[in-house]
């Protein structure tokens, strides 16, 4: 404790507040009063929820976020954290009340009257609130946010199980206080989402400062296509209304794909070293996500899951479990940047982004990366979602470098003739391994 005052974080957790505290009051009182002088404002609600019981009592939990918010920058241990934490606070309730500001929705029905300890903070709400500010649901956002943050400083099971009761008992509160309407909550757990997936609490390059412009027209060109399936997701979701509303889900997935062959690259799926998704991406792409495995096994399902294209060197494609079990628990070495690895002891990722040309100094990084697994002695299989290119290159790459074979292409095609590798390949695997070959 005496570090963490000797560093003064407390008067930059000061600081922090004071920002955070007007904003959120100021931004949220403005979406109130913009929302409160239009002639008409919409509900979205389903019929169901008129059954909702209306509990009093909770608006106890429903309180408690406020504590969990202004006691949560004083617990970074690092200006780095305690920055990321407070973006994510800030970037929550400028997206939220941007929301409110463009397409302001209003809560349909009233709440009854309340008495004794609830009524007070009943009275305490109603003071800055009124029925708008809907979707996405600020409150959910920022629950998802002080979760993320809060669970990190919890070891024990049994105190972790009761922060996500906890986290659980304020989201549910939206609906049991009557405050919103249950589209609000997917709305705001994918704001909160989006926030944390933005703003990563490890040291890394967050994704706005990750981000750089594509110069390559495939990826372009591959943007534009997850920009129009996206496109055609929501509009299927605002056409079809109801519970077709879901499908907003994977056009939000989509459009970060998007976002990711435009500028972000393979970083945008947060893959780690260990070809493990942190939780919010895993979220986030869990639609994309879907898809891209069903299209990898409807492509290879007829195909063995690895062949041998040299001794101790397999490829093929992400394996499951049973597949590497099977195969001698070889060393994985995956290109795939959307796809996880299972969770298995030596596993390494080196991501790539599907269907993209990656630059040469890529594909000797993965060149590399498979040499220092055979210098081991160890078994590698080398993967990416078909096994057809990503990891076709990285093969040929190190067998031109490492192995010295003379016509490495060739023998990786014998092993797996399915492989694609058309000119622009080529071009990057002779950039790649122009320079000094091993014998």
């Amino acid at each position: 404790m005496k570090l963490w005052f000797a560093k003064g974080l407390w008067k930059r957790a000061i600081a922090w507040l004071v920002l955070l505290g007007p904003l959120f009051y100021s931004t949220y009182g403005l979406a109130n009063w913009w929302a409160a002088s239009r002639a008409v404002v919409p509900t979205l609600a389903f019929d169901w929820e008129h059954g909702l019981p209306f509990w009093p009592w909770t608006i106890f939990p429903y309180w408690t976020i406020n504590v969990f918010y202004a006691l949560s920058p004083f617990l970074a241990r690092d200006r780095h954290t305690m920055d990321r934490h407070a973006l994510r606070l800030v970037t929550a309730t400028v997206i939220a009340v941007s929301c409110f500001l463009l397409w302001p929705l209003r809560f349909s029905f009233g709440q009854p009257a309340v008495s004794g300890a609830p009524a007070f903070l009943f009275d305490a709400l109603r003071g800055f609130d009124q029925p708008f500010n809907q979707a996405p649901s600020l409150h959910i956002a920022l629950a998802v946010i002080l979760w993320d943050w809060y669970r990190q400083f919890i070891r024990p099971l049994w105190a972790r199980l009761v922060l996500h009761l906890w986290a659980f008992a304020i989201c549910a509160s939206v609906l049991t206080t009557w405050q919103h309407h249950f589209i609000d909550i997917p709305t705001g757990a994918l704001l909160g989402l989006v926030c944390v997936w933005l703003w990563p609490l490890e040291r890394v390059a967050s994704l706005r400062q990750g981000w750089r412009l594509a110069r390559d027209p495939q990826r372009w060109k591959l943007a534009a296509l997850y920009g129009v399936g996206a496109a055609v997701f929501l509009g299927a979701a605002l056409g079809i209304g109801g519970w077709g509303l879901w499908l907003g889900w994977p056009a939000a997935s989509l459009a970060l794909v998007a976002l990711n062959y435009a500028g972000l690259g393979a970083r945008g799926f947060q893959m780690d070293r260990h070809g493990r998704m942190r939780w919010a991406a895993r979220w986030l792409f869990a639609p994309y996500r879907l898809g891209a495995a069903l299209n990898a096994r409807a492509w290879t399902r007829r195909l063995p899951a690895s062949v041998e294209v040299a001794p101790g060197l397999r490829l093929g494609r992400i394996p499951s479990a049973a597949e590497w079990q099977a195969a001698g628990r070889p060393q994985l070495v995956s290109l795939c940047a959307e796809l996880q690895l299972p969770a298995v002891a030596g596993a390494h990722c080196l991501p790539m982004l599907d269907l993209v040309v990656p630059p040469p100094d890529r594909l000797r990084r993965a060149a590399q990366l498979i040499e220092a697994r055979r210098q081991a002695g160890q078994a590698v299989w080398v993967c990416c979602a078909l096994g057809f290119s990503r990891s076709a290159a990285a093969s040929i790459a190190w067998l031109r470098l490492h192995d010295g074979t003379r016509d490495a292409e060739a023998q990786v095609r014998r092993a797996r003739p399915q492989i694609v590798l058309r000119d622009a390949w080529q071009r990057a695997l002779d950039l790649a391994t122009r320079h000094t070959r091993t014998p």
